[in-house]
């Protein structure tokens, strides 16, 4: 075996840095979440125990943790189904070219560049303006369509820019309507690609901020819920809620994994059984 060159373990040492940098935040919070019951907000630890974790689900006295919690994975549900059916329902449209069609796929990734801040604070006011209640379930969720959207539309592009249309010839040669080929063709096809436009319009949702901040109402969603406890919360109660959370999302992230694998494997299964069949 070759010994590996000097730039091999430059690299390795750089990459190694930068899995520190991006997770040494939430390792650290994770660590200090254990803290014994006399602990404080950093180092060095006093003692170990659960009792923070313990507190999460106690009456608290400063903000509404479950409520909030409740509030943004109902939101996250909404913008994931919404998310996937524009998606996949955009992606359709674009597969062949129409009047204005680059103009209006401009003006949907606009969205992308514009700061959140600005988004939150237009739907907002027109909200406001408009009489209609800003409350997290209509301008919170308008507001976050406008950052999970252009995501998965982009998704579906790329996809239908390489879907093989021999599929759906071939469908309708059989005697297949459209919408017989649409559900038991191409959506069975390109079904991985739509759990990763389900996982990117609910963790994008989920722990979205600023385009809430102002589009939220009275009741907040878990992201302004977790700010507004850092300014009153002075306990590891804190951190624990921030280890749970990231709990939370990484079981989310492997659930969706899971369904794409599943798909996967479900999809080759078939075509492995339809080729035996032709045999």
């Amino acid at each position: 075996m070759e010994p590996r060159p000097r730039s091999f373990y430059v690299l390795s040492a750089f990459f190694a840095l930068f899995l520190l940098f991006l997770y040494g935040p939430t390792i650290t919070i994770a660590i200090l979440s254990f803290q014994g019951p006399g602990g404080g907000l950093t180092f060095p630890m006093r003692g170990t125990s659960l009792h923070w974790f313990r507190d999460l689900f106690e009456q608290q006295a400063v903000g509404d943790i479950w409520g909030s919690f409740r509030r943004s994975f109902a939101l996250g549900l909404m913008v994931m189904v919404t998310t996937v059916i524009l998606s996949v329902m955009g992606g359709l449209a674009f597969r062949k070219r129409f009047k204005g069609s680059s103009i209006l796929f401009y003006l949907i990734i606009t969205s992308l560049v514009i700061p959140s801040i600005l988004i939150s604070l237009g739907v907002g006011l027109i909200f406001s303006q408009s009489g209609l209640n800003v409350h997290w379930s209509t301008s919170g969720f308008g507001s976050q369509l406008t950052w999970t959207l252009p995501f998965g539309l982009l998704i579906m592009f790329a996809v239908f820019n390489r879907f093989d249309k021999s599929y759906e010839e071939a469908a309708r040669d059989l005697g297949a309507t459209s919408w017989q080929t649409l559900r038991h063709v191409v959506l069975p096809i390109i079904g991985p690609s739509l759990i990763g436009v389900a996982l990117f319009g609910f963790t994008l949702s989920y722990d979205e901020f600023a385009r809430t901040l102002l589009t939220s109402g009275s009741y907040n969603t878990l992201p302004l819920e977790i700010f507004g406890m850092t300014t009153n919360v002075t306990t590891p109660v804190l951190y624990a809620l921030g280890t749970l959370t990231t709990v939370f999302s990484l079981l989310m992230i492997g659930l969706f994994l899971c369904l794409a694998l599943w798909s996967t494997r479900r999809k080759a299964r078939a075509g492995s059984d339809a080729g035996k069949g032709m045999v």
